[in-house]
């Protein structure tokens, strides 16, 4: 893997999300046509609770999206607890949580390197759209294994690029030239968010490489699916 030039530095990324967090949730529906909410649906699906009372943990929780859709997973009769480091999107999070009058979530500033958590405590260990921006991958990679029980789940939903033609060239030129210019017009930041969108997409293994990353970190099986013609892949693996 050749190594990294975008600047995934915690400061850097912690200014980018707090910059853009009053519009996030808008321009993550509208970008992605509403398919970001099936992306979600379908890996609560995919990865499933075990039944048990044991918590989830959703990491890089951003305003909570995954975190509220493992709740509504579970009826509310599991402990979900969200986890980020950009106490802005902490705050939407909360404040959704609030408007909605839902228990049983709980959102902690955290950072996903260095997890405040025990061993072997969660069911299920998930991300969305967050691995790519932790600042080293393997060692996140090691935490969320770290903090999933024996016999849990780790899942990680991240963006990926088609690799069917004409798809591939299509959605890669409205990745790289539309969607930032969108972006930007009505998320507007210093720190070019939705510029760094496709840059980190594109230098963030994928496939294979990914799941090879996940056995690395501790975990015993890894699988991976890719969804809506590969614009984004589910990932699963085994503790």
């Amino acid at each position: 893997m050749t190594a990294a030039t975008v600047d995934k530095s915690g400061d850097r990324v912690r200014r980018m999300f707090g910059e853009i967090a009053p519009n996030y949730d808008l321009m993550n529906h509208v970008l992605s046509c509403n398919v970001d909410h099936y992306w979600r649906w379908q890996t609560t699906r995919l990865v499933p609770p075990d039944g048990s009372d044991s918590p989830i943990l959703d990491c890089c929780t951003g305003t909570g999206d995954l975190a509220f859709a493992y709740h509504r997973a579970v009826k509310g009769k599991v402990p979900v607890v969200g986890t980020d480091f950009t106490p802005e999107m902490l705050a939407i999070a909360e404040t959704k949580r609030d408007r909605r009058k839902i228990n049983g979530i709980e959102f902690k500033e955290a950072d996903s390197q260095n997890l405040p958590f025990d061993d072997d405590t969660f069911q299920i260990v998930c991300v969305a759209f967050g691995l790519r921006n932790i600042a080293d991958t393997d060692r996140g990679l090691r935490e969320m294994t770290r903090v999933c029980r024996p016999g849990g789940k780790v899942a990680v939903l991240e963006f990926s690029m088609p690799t069917w033609q004409p798809m591939k060239w299509g959605y890669g030129f409205y990745f790289r030239n539309v969607l930032p210019r969108i972006g930007q017009l009505f998320a507007r930041n210093r720190s070019q968010a939705y510029e760094y969108l496709p840059q980190s997409v594109g230098e963030f293994p994928s496939g294979q490489a990914l799941a090879d990353r996940m056995l690395q970190a501790g975990l015993s099986k890894a699988w991976f699916k890719p969804m809506t013609f590969g614009i984004a892949t589910i990932y699963v693996g085994e503790k």
